[in-house]
């Protein structure tokens, strides 16, 4: 089985830092060229700032050591600088924390650690002085740091925000359902007038304003929020509601390459914090039984609900959960404080002629997408037969199977 291989943006570092080395006429490599042409990379400025370090102050002192105490190359010396067996370990240590990781790539960033395991070299010493210690930097790279980027910083590190943030989290993991709406892209809520009031009267509250939706498969959970994303966009909500966002969970996208320990609670913070930092906003997360301890390690408890618990109570966040009658036993009778955050919804599997009015609401999507005119009699017959022959589904979703 092949090793992991550097990646695009350290090999072009180590080309850059024996280039480096060969127009300065050095006789080696060594850590403090490698850890200057780090500099220029994005990753290893976020992480360098992110630790409190001054990218600025350690580029100016490499540049100095470099300029006054690298030793030269000899002129008989022909076939270029050498890398130093420090540098050498230090890619050799990095290949190997990788190779155990299950790392397909040897990052830039991931050399930082093993630049301060080489304790004699002033590249170390200049990391350790800017208070950037082994452990800070493991945590740091275990909590989740963004993709290696293609590009450079400039010499001065500063062109990326002040604060460190990378990708919006929102636009990783959520859709926005009211902008969906306004697109035309939501089909309409027929019927549920009942239940979705409800939701509506609980977001309203003050405190504990959390809808949790519970219902069988397919009865329309996911409509009564796509209604509700309906509803405000068209203003039919109350004031306190007017400009709310509401924003669906993927959470499976949430959890996709959360190798590390870390990584998951870091990517639902960022959500969290995002959707505070909004005047507005709504969090949907549909089949929420699946936060109950998602994110969580052997030997940890920090999983979604827990990061969620303190938000919900205080009425900071709004969220509108979904699950089913038997997820809702097992998940929420065994986690009781992540219960009492929400206020239980009953959505109960509409009737055959309930069903009815609802294919006649959506017929016209249906309608327009097959090329097809779906008369009544139709329309009656698939919630009939449905509901008569699928017995193991639950309507109105078995039902609008049919007719699609």
């Amino acid at each position: 089985m092949a090793g992991p291989k550097l990646s695009e943006g350290l090999e072009r570092r180590l080309r850059a830092a024996f280039e480096d080395a060969q127009e300065r006429g050095h006789e080696f490599v060594t850590l403090e060229h490698l850890l200057l042409s780090l500099l220029d990379e994005k990753s290893v400025a976020k992480a360098i700032k992110a630790l409190g370090g001054d990218v600025r102050v350690i580029r100016q002192s490499l540049e100095d050591f470099l300029q006054n105490r690298a030793a030269k190359a000899p002129e008989e010396q022909e076939d270029g600088p050498q890398l130093t067996l420090g540098l050498n370990r230090v890619i050799q240590r990095a290949a190997l924390h990788a190779l155990s990781s299950e790392m397909d790539k040897v990052e830039s960033v991931g050399l930082l650690v093993q630049i301060l395991k080489e304790e004699e070299s002033y590249a170390a010493y200049l990391l350790s002085d800017q208070g950037i210690q082994s452990f800070d930097l493991k945590e740091y790279i275990s909590h989740g740091t963004e993709p290696e980027y293609d590009g450079e910083v400039d010499p001065d590190g500063e062109d990326e925000d002040e604060d460190g943030h990378g990708p919006d989290p929102l636009a990783d993991f959520t859709t926005e359902l009211v902008e969906e709406a306004r697109q035309g892209k939501l089909d309409p809520l027929i019927g549920r007038d009942l239940e979705l009031e409800r939701c509506i009267q609980v977001l309203c509250r003050r405190r504990k304003n959390n809808p949790l939706l519970v219902g069988e498969p397919g009865v329309g959970k996911t409509a009564l929020a796509e209604g509700l994303a309906l509803r405000i966009e068209q203003g039919r909500v109350p004031e306190v509601l007017a400009n709310a966002e509401v924003y669906l969970l993927d959470m499976g996208a949430l959890l996709a390459g959360t190798k590390y320990r870390g990584d998951f609670e870091k990517r639902l913070k960022g959500i969290m914090k995002g959707l505070q930092a909004k005047e507005n906003a709504i969090l949907f997360i549909d089949e929420i039984h699946t936060i109950v301890g998602a994110g969580s390690t052997s030997g940890g408890t920090m999983d979604a609900s827990n990061i969620l618990k303190p938000a919900l109570a205080s009425g900071h966040l709004r969220c509108v959960g979904s699950t089913t009658f038997k997820e809702f036993k097992a998940s929420f009778d065994r986690d009781r404080a992540l219960a009492r955050r929400f206020q239980k919804i009953d959505i109960l599997e509409p009737t055959v002629e309930e069903t009815a009015l609802i294919l006649k609401g959506l017929k016209a999507k249906y309608e327009e997408h097959h090329d097809v005119v779906y008369d009544d009699d139709a329309l009656e017959a698939a919630a009939k037969l449905s509901a008569k022959h699928l017995t193991e589904r639950f309507l109105p979703d078995k039902a609008i199977d049919v007719i699609d």
